[in-house]
């Protein structure tokens, strides 16, 4: 029997790039997304399974779980992939942005993998793969909402893979740098009260370097790779660069002290 694995957040970008490469290694695949009736490419895939599942939505991700389960009987991998990035400063965003950027990037991550442990505590296995972010370990000026989730899946991970382990379930965590089309588009919530005028010349600042961090991003199939190695390369592994930006983001971050490493971001983005 074919391999099997679930991925939140198919529709498009890593999600989808990992869909096909899983698809093309063989897997069977339940590509799961907000709106799969507007999806057109993954449907017409062999062996993929293309049905609903909001992280947001209790319901629906018990769903999709079901329907995974009765397509192919087991289900062998998760990729906790959904999600997306708020920017701008915090006292200009609503209450209700703030909490839809955890609920979709922490809750709902914590909630579909929650659904999914029963069936590999059953199978005493399986691989839980959490798509956190260089953003997991360093931060960028104007991010704070996403970093706080990105930290908290970071934390998160680490602690988990402690108790699910001796059950046999691993526990992966995937750290991509800047992605192709990452900084546009459904995946980034830009919120800029121009009347609050003191953070208006930072705002300016990063967007202007997003377009500088933009030309240096990798494909959505470079993650897609790594995370076909972090489920399939039998080691025990926590933590996987993708992008050769991640590589250096990490290195620097390691080997500098927080005063030369912020101050190297500062002057970087011109602050």
């Amino acid at each position: 029997m074919a391999n099997t694995v679930l991925i939140t957040g198919s529709s498009s970008g890593i999600g989808k790039a990992t869909a096909k490469y899983f698809q093309e290694k063989g897997w069977n695949v339940i590509a799961t997304m907000r709106s799969p009736q507007k999806e057109t490419e993954l449907t017409e895939l062999e062996n993929v399974l293309v049905t609903r599942l909001d992280v947001t939505d209790s319901e629906s991700i018990e769903s999709a779980i079901k329907a995974g389960l009765e397509k192919f009987g087991k289900i062998d991998a998760l990729v906790n992939n959904a999600g997306y990035g708020a920017f701008g400063a915090l006292e200009g965003f609503p209450i209700d942005k703030i909490r839809r950027q955890f609920d979709t990037n922490v809750i709902g991550l914590l909630e579909t993998t929650q659904a999914v442990l029963p069936h590999f505590r059953q199978q005493k296995s399986g691989t839980i793969v959490n798509v956190s972010s260089v953003g997991g370990k360093m931060t960028f000026p104007l991010f704070s909402l996403y970093h706080g989730t990105k930290f908290a899946v970071e934390g998160i991970s680490e602690s988990l893979h402690y108790e699910l382990e001796p059950i046999g379930i691993k526990v992966k965590i995937i750290e991509p740098g800047a992605i192709a089309t990452e900084f546009a588009g459904r995946s980034f919530d830009f919120v800029n009260d121009e009347s609050l005028s003191e953070y208006q010349d930072i705002t300016n600042k990063l967007l202007g370097a997003f377009e500088t961090i933009g030309s240096q991003s990798s494909p959505a199939s470079v993650v897609a790779e790594v995370i076909w190695t972090a489920v399939t390369d039998g080691t025990k592994t926590l933590r996987y660069t993708a992008g050769e930006d991640a590589k250096v983001f990490m290195a620097n971050r390691k080997a500098l002290d927080d005063e030369t490493f912020i101050n190297g971001l500062k002057e970087q983005f011109g602050l």
